[in-house]
């Protein structure tokens, strides 16, 4: 396997979270929580460039990572799930009760897989199947989170 692969595949699993045996989709938005600190510590221009650099590269990322691995949708690939983590809190005050929130608000999502999310997972293919699912849950995630917060005197 050459540096290019591994390189991929160290990314694609989060920096090796993806590959502990259990529950590696919540193990995966742990490590996204750092960029989620990082976007909220910028702009929101700033923070929005950051946000979509990290979903543009994830697709390839996951796909190519996909393809390495044999596999449709590896358990293993979590930058999915780093992409959904950071898709939910983006524009969210990255305090405590915030982001626990919205950790298991998307959490429940990705599990659950309402529509649409679900019917992202089963009809997309490669890199892009495996990312907009994410995605999807973490857009409703955010506006979850923010009625939320609103609704609980946090406001965002």
């Amino acid at each position: 396997m050459n540096l290019s692969s591994k390189a991929v595949l160290f990314l694609a699993t989060g920096f090796g979270a993806g590959r502990i045996p259990f529950a590696p989709g919540t193990f995966g938005s742990l490590v996204g929580l750092p960029f989620c600190l990082l976007l909220a510590s910028v702009s929101r221009p700033v923070s929005a460039a950051l946000l979509a650099g990290l979903i543009l590269i994830s697709v390839p990322v996951a796909s190519r990572a996909a393809r390495m691995l044999g596999k449709k949708d590896p358990g293993a690939i979590v930058i999915d799930e780093m992409a959904g983590i950071s898709v939910t809190l983006w524009g969210i005050p990255f305090q405590f009760l915030p982001v626990c929130a919205g950790f298991l608000i998307f959490r429940v999502l990705d599990i659950a897989k309402p529509f649409p999310v679900g019917y992202l997972d089963r009809t997309l293919s490669g890199g892009t199947g495996i990312v907009a699912d994410d995605l999807a849950a973490g857009l409703i995630g955010n506006l979850l989170l923010r009625a939320f917060l609103a609704l609980s005197g946090w406001g965002a």
